[in-house]
């Protein structure tokens, strides 16, 4: 979906070229795209986790720096088949970042902010690529956007640029999508929150079967979940980047 008056004719269609590509399409056409795409998600996953990591540390919790996980190397964090989700059909997943609640001093207002730091940390990559997307310039960005969605052989700068333009969009997404509260994204953590104790114990044992709930929403009404999630998207794609991505 393109929004009306946002962008001039050109840049609607490099845009519309890539959602055909991202959205509809939804399949790697050629290997040569993972070196662009693979990029941005591993730096948004990894950040991603490493600040799940960084709050519970803060907040009292060791756990998940004793194991590693207050780092960015990727390797300590991904998920084999929850990556290549992420490559195949933009919606994926990491390893979750451990969490021993007998470390908190107040386990529910802690974990509210251990699960809003990931998707608060992509937010502020998307501020700063979005920023960078205005400093360089749509039209620069979109043309090199329209070169890699038609396959056709890219220079080092127009990889750079397709890859940063790739970075904005997939950290909107990935925030969010896990701002969505269904168990297990960091939505589903984030709203017990502001749940009467009857209702966190009710959510909880609904928590068991979210999951295949979230697969069954995204895979059997794909269109339908992202219309409800382009709204958002899009808003925050405008105030950071100055343009729309869906």
């Amino acid at each position: 979906m393109i929004w009306p008056g946002i962008l001039p004719d050109h840049q609607g269609k490099a845009v519309d070229a890539a959602l055909r590509f991202l959205l509809i399409e939804n399949m790697i056409r050629d290997l040569s795209q993972i070196p662009i795409i693979l990029p941005p998600i591993l730096l948004a996953l990894s950040f991603h986790e490493m600040a799940h990591a960084w709050a519970a540390n803060r907040l009292g919790d060791p756990t998940a720096r004793l194991q590693g996980r207050l780092s960015m190397n990727p390797l300590v964090h991904l998920d084999p088949m929850g990556t290549l989700a992420i490559i195949f059909f933009y919606i994926g997943w990491a390893k979750p970042v451990p969490v021993d609640t007998r470390y908190l001093s107040n386990p529910r207002r802690d974990m509210f902010w251990i699960a809003s730091a990931g998707p608060l940390s992509n937010l502020a990559q998307a501020a700063v690529l979005g920023l960078l997307i205005r400093l360089i310039g749509r039209e620069i960005v979109y043309g090199s956007l329209l070169t890699f969605t038609s396959g056709a052989p890219m220079s080092l700068n127009e990889s750079l640029l397709a890859m940063l333009w790739f970075g904005f969009f997939i950290n909107i997404v990935l925030a969010w999508f896990n701002l969505l509260p269904l168990p297990p994204l960091d939505g589903s953590k984030i709203v017990l929150r502001f749940l009467s104790p009857e209702a966190t114990v009710a959510y909880l044992q609904f928590g068991r079967y979210g999951v295949f709930i979230l697969l069954f929403i995204v895979f059997a009404f794909r269109d339908l979940f992202w219309a409800i999630l382009g709204t958002p998207v899009n808003l925050t794609a405008i105030l950071f980047g100055g343009i729309p991505v869906l």
